[in-house]
């Protein structure tokens, strides 16, 4: 673990042995959650690296584990595509995770992102302040996110003026060259949560985990600008991504 005044890194061997433990802290927040305010709310992301997560928490004893009832759970970004679309974050967690478990319809916060960026983006504010309240950013309990080559996190791209937003909530995003428009949290409501978990694997993320966990930032790259006002973040990663050696050593100190 490589802690102090910043991010805690965990670093291990594989993304199964990276998602299991991602799955074990995911049960332990909604536990504590529920049984110390009476419900557990979580932001969750698409792509490939939460995938395995999303299934282990369908599957046994997760699944058993975790009262959904009282689980709330909401999306950190989407793209502007239908929901049963191969691109729908809302599809990837459905089809792992949703339609596994006795979740209500009423505690999924999907974004509409197929009503079109600006709409859904004003869309899915109301819903957040309708349930977390109108004063103020949202405390979830946890946001989950992943880190792109780029060093984006979220829908928060390296160089777009969305990463700046300090009032909105969600904002749309029009990343342009044939990509997918977007909807995206803010970032004031990440830092917001009581838990921002960061998921990476693979080798080609080795680069943009060096230069924020070990170079500081000097880029100012999005994921590395997530900073919890409230609780901490911690990065769960596997040794591809970091250049670790299988003894457990690693070349981010």
């Amino acid at each position: 673990m490589i802690g102090g005044t910043g991010p805690v890194v965990r670093i291990y061997p594989d993304i199964h042995s990276l998602s299991r433990a991602a799955a074990d802290t995911f049960q332990l927040l909604a536990s504590n959650a529920v049984s110390e305010r009476g419900r557990f709310t979580a932001a969750l992301s698409g792509g490939g690296t939460p995938g395995e997560l999303y299934s282990l928490l369908a599957e046994k004893p997760y699944c058993d584990q975790i009262e959904w009832t009282h689980a709330f759970l909401f999306w950190v970004d989407e793209r502007c595509v239908p929901r049963a679309h191969e691109d729908s974050n809302y599809r990837l967690v459905s089809e792992l995770l949703l339609s596994h478990i006795a979740i209500p319809g009423g505690n999924v916060h999907r974004i509409k992102a197929e009503y079109g960026a600006e709409r859904a983006a004003e869309d899915y504010e109301r819903d957040l302040r309708a349930f977390f309240g109108k004063n103020g950013f949202p405390a979830m309990d946890l946001v989950i996110l992943g880190v792109g080559e780029d060093g984006h996190t979220a829908s928060l791209f390296p160089g777009f003026p969305q990463v700046g937003e300090t009032d909105r909530l969600a904002v749309p995003v029009f990343p342009g060259k044939e990509r997918h428009d977007r909807v995206t949290l803010t970032l004031p409501v990440i830092d917001n949560a009581g838990q921002v978990l960061f998921l990476a694997a693979g080798t080609a993320k080795r680069n943009v985990i060096r230069s924020i966990l070990a170079e500081g930032n000097p880029g100012g790259l999005p994921a590395g600008l997530v900073r919890p006002v409230m609780g901490n973040s911690m990065w769960y990663l596997d040794q591809d991504a970091t250049g670790s050696c299988t003894d457990g050593g690693n070349d981010l100190e």
